[in-house]
């Protein structure tokens, strides 16, 4: 009893110990957002751009041009980008104020039609609750912070730089600083692939989903097409809720501008784009389930929203979806990737 008693205490000790340590690293992420978040997306780049780089080497070109060559590329797709779209976010910005009285004035429509249904109240009271006009100036804010962080543009260019130079050295490096080097290289290697390919897979579904939003929303004649086009590729690495949360500015923009019933195949568009790419394209490209549970993707959303600010909403899946690999890389914490993930694995009885 005495050693079960001491063994019992020593684990809450190590609970408590890992908790306290879990919230001081957290604080200090969060103390450290305006320079954790320019680093992590330098990390994702970079991540991305690994596959290239490896690509390059296999052909014999040297990793001082290879990196060269991959850095001048994404600077110059950054830079259309930015040309394409700059002009319609300033645009959208500037007036954000009169979309907004256009959909208070919609939804001041509604008054009448719940007086009929018998729900009696009263046009203050109706927009401090249902406000659709917040959730433009949330889209115009949330660019606005995305915005602030590009200018750190340079920073996170040369932070991907050297990421890229090092990268070529590394395993070199850890057989050299590790005893068991080879066991060590192999589980980094099957990380950094799983990594790599789940990124690289996202960005392109996530790029072929903004194309088609962008053209969609150019043919039916909406504003800003382009715009709701980046909007769509950087929240479709949200699951579940990124495509939602990427149709209600353009859906509002649509009611204001074209009316009702373009607003339904505005609507239709998004579903559709999301149902090819997220249920029937990524899937096949994946090779294998790579998902979260619903419950994860809302709480790594809200924590790392929190954590890291809209920066870190966007960031959300990708950071959990490397935990999860990481722990799947390990047989001792693979138990922990399954809770996390999307699939209930089959039971001894199955």
């Amino acid at each position: 009893m005495p050693t079960s008693s001491a063994s019992t205490k020593r684990h809450n000790r190590s609970l408590l110990l890992t908790l306290a340590s879990f919230v001081i690293v957290v604080a200090g992420m969060r103390a450290a957002q305006p320079l954790l978040v320019p680093f992590l997306l330098a990390i994702f780049i970079a991540i991305i751009c690994t596959g290239p780089l490896h690509w390059l080497q296999q052909r014999k070109v040297p990793t001082a041009v290879a990196v060269l060559l991959i850095i001048l590329a994404f600077v110059a797709v950054s830079l259309t980008i930015l040309t394409l779209v700059g002009t319609s976010v300033n645009d959208f910005t500037s007036s954000i104020p009169l979309y907004q009285e256009k959909l208070r004035e919609l939804t001041l429509g509604l008054l009448p039609w719940l007086e009929k249904m018998g729900i009696k109240i009263t046009s203050g009271d109706l927009l401090k609750h249902f406000d659709p006009g917040k959730a433009m100036q949330m889209v115009a804010s949330t660019l606005a912070t995305t915005g602030g962080v590009l200018t750190n543009a340079f920073l996170i260019l040369l932070t991907v730089i050297f990421i890229l130079l090092e990268a070529a050295g590394m395993p070199t490096k850890l057989r050299a600083a590790l005893e068991d080097a080879e066991s060590s290289l192999s589980s980094f290697e099957r990380f950094t692939d799983g990594v790599r390919q789940y990124l690289a897979i996202k960005t392109l579904v996530s790029l072929a989903t903004g194309i088609l939003i962008a053209l969609w929303l150019w043919i039916i004649g909406l504003d800003y097409p382009l715009l709701w086009g980046l909007v769509a590729f950087l929240l479709n690495y949200v699951p579940n809720i990124g495509s939602i949360l990427a149709a209600v500015p353009a859906v509002l923009l649509s009611m204001i501008q074209l009316g009702p019933s373009p607003t339904l195949l505005v609507a239709g568009g998004y579903i559709a784009a999301n149902v090819l790419m997220g249920s029937g394209l990524e899937p096949r490209l994946m090779g294998r389930k790579l998902g979260l549970s619903t419950l994860i993707v809302f709480l790594s959303l809200v924590f790392w929203g929190w954590v890291l600010g809209p920066v870190g909403m966007l960031l959300s899946v990708p950071l959990t979806m490397i935990v999860k690999i990481a722990l799947e890389v390990n047989p001792d914490t693979s138990w922990l990737a399954i809770l996390l993930g999307s699939e209930v694995p089959p039971t001894e009885a199955e």
